[in-house]
């Protein structure tokens, strides 16, 4: 898996060229595509037609229905801002990997508990970062995080130089590559 996971909201089907080209001139080879517009599941299934070399994951996934669509797709990761225990249970059954949003001890044992032990941290500023992470990692040694919302350039390399971090996600990784690719 890539340690950058860039959070991508294609709102016109026409964007993911310009998106996915950008990331790859970038060196990011992976794209967390996100279920947040009318053309997510089209933009998944063109992304990996036209870009089978890259890690195409569906984002913002919140419920089976949608995770079933994002899989038809083609999307070879699933990410939730929280934890659906159906999604998880298509994930398993399907052998895809699932990074449910978990920031709560509970929620952390209910995805130990469904055979999940790498999980989104969302929003990772508001529920206290790298310093709740690690205060987190002592009961759940076996938990490996996705830290996203809040992480950007200025911290980024603090996040990643901890063992406990499988993998960064954040928007602000698209806006860069874009910039850098005018």
């Amino acid at each position: 898996m890539d340690k950058l996971i860039p959070v991508v909201v294609i709102k016109e089907l026409s964007d993911t060229d310009r998106i996915l080209s950008a990331l790859k001139k970038s060196g990011i080879m992976c794209a967390e595509i996100t279920f947040r517009t009318a053309c997510a599941a089209e933009a998944i299934a063109y992304a990996c037609e036209k870009y089978p070399d890259m890690n195409i994951g569906a984002g913002t996934v919140i419920n089976a229905a949608q995770c079933e669509q994002a899989l038809k797709a083609g999307a070879k990761f699933i990410v939730s801002p929280g934890l659906s225990v159906p999604v998880a249970n298509i994930c398993k059954e399907k052998n895809i990997p699932y990074y449910p949003g978990c920031v709560t001890p509970t929620e952390i044992m209910q995805a130990l508990e469904l055979g999940i032990t790498i999980v989104k941290f969302f929003p990772a500023n508001v529920y206290g970062g790298l310093k709740a992470l690690k205060a987190l990692s002592g009961p759940f040694p076996q938990v490996k995080f996705i830290p996203t919302g809040g992480v950007n350039r200025d911290n980024l390399d603090e996040f990643l130089s901890w063992d406990k971090i499988y993998a960064v996600g954040g928007s602000f990784m698209v806006e860069e590559a874009l910039k850098n690719a005018d």
